[in-house]
């Protein structure tokens, strides 16, 4: 056997390791709340263990991702030994399937194809051809658009469907086409408000923030982080503004509109 696939088998080992901890939990003597699991009520502990990971990411702790990632390897387990019960599948199906089709989608890493051009794009409109190529039937059926869950949060959504719309070639040509279409909406949304139409607001709000996520996606940035990163940021100087007038013994609601800016600003500077 050679060192590399030594090193593969060790690696993999602390996942039969896992395998083996959720038998026990199953098994006779196992944990009860673990037995009286079904798919359908673990279905809100995948969604929070991903964000979890997303969190930690976002955070830069190496010791939290790792720990986030395990939570989340865990519901795979998890989920795959109450299927393996019910003698749909098992981890190894699973294991073996995502391996199968990674090598599959990647004839230029794996094969004798090769990119045309260099660079995730290419690479990127390619998986997606290859992918079209499998489903076929499905893809006809469907639409080149049915495979983006409608569960995922909607800048991720809508992140995914301008991808796979443009690898359909329905996309606009650069950002600065993107950005004309923001423009675009927002004028749309402005004549919305001043005609005081909810439903049309609600409509042309949505365009407009599907028009910048697709500007981001034309720029290489990711609206979901985008937006979150704005968040974390308005929460550090709001707490920052908030202590700032702790410190003189008032609250943000006493201050008048002037002070409130003021101490804004200051957190500004500070974070």
């Amino acid at each position: 056997m050679s060192d590399a696939n030594e090193e593969r088998e060790a690696k993999g080992s602390a996942l039969t390791e896992l395998v083996e901890v959720m038998e026990t939990l199953l098994g006779p003597g196992g944990c009860p709340w673990d037995k009286e699991q079904t798919l359908e009520t673990l279905r809100p502990y995948v969604l929070e263990e991903a964000f979890e990971v997303v969190e930690a990411i976002d955070g830069g702790n190496p010791e939290l991702h790792r720990e986030e990632l395990g939570d989340l390897l865990f519901q795979i387990v998890f989920q795959s030994a109450i299927a393996e019960r019910a003698g749909t599948f098992d981890v190894d199906d699973v294991a073996r399937g995502i391996a199968a089709k990674m090598v599959r989608r990647h004839p230029w890493v794996f094969g004798d194809e090769e990119l045309e051009t260099e660079g995730g794009q290419a690479a990127l409109a390619r998986w997606e051809a290859q992918k079209a190529r499998e489903k076929g039937a499905k893809v006809r059926e469907r639409g080149a658009l049915g495979g983006v869950p409608a569960a995922l949060p909607a800048l991720l959504r809508a992140l995914r469907v301008g991808e796979k719309a443009g690898a359909a070639g329905y996309d606009w040509p650069d950002a600065a086409a993107v950005r004309g279409k923001v423009d675009e909406e927002l004028a749309e949304l402005d004549a919305a408000l001043a005609a005081g139409d909810d439903a049309a607001i609600e409509a042309e709000l949505g365009d407009v923030l599907f028009a910048l996520v697709s500007l981001g996606r034309h720029r290489g940035v990711d609206a979901e982080s985008a937006l979150r990163g704005s968040l974390d940021r308005f929460t550090r100087r709001f707490r920052h503004a908030e202590l700032a007038a702790a410190d003189e013994g008032q609250m943000l609601a006493d201050l008048d509109d002037a002070a409130r800016d003021a101490l804004w600003e200051r957190a500004k500077q500070a974070t």
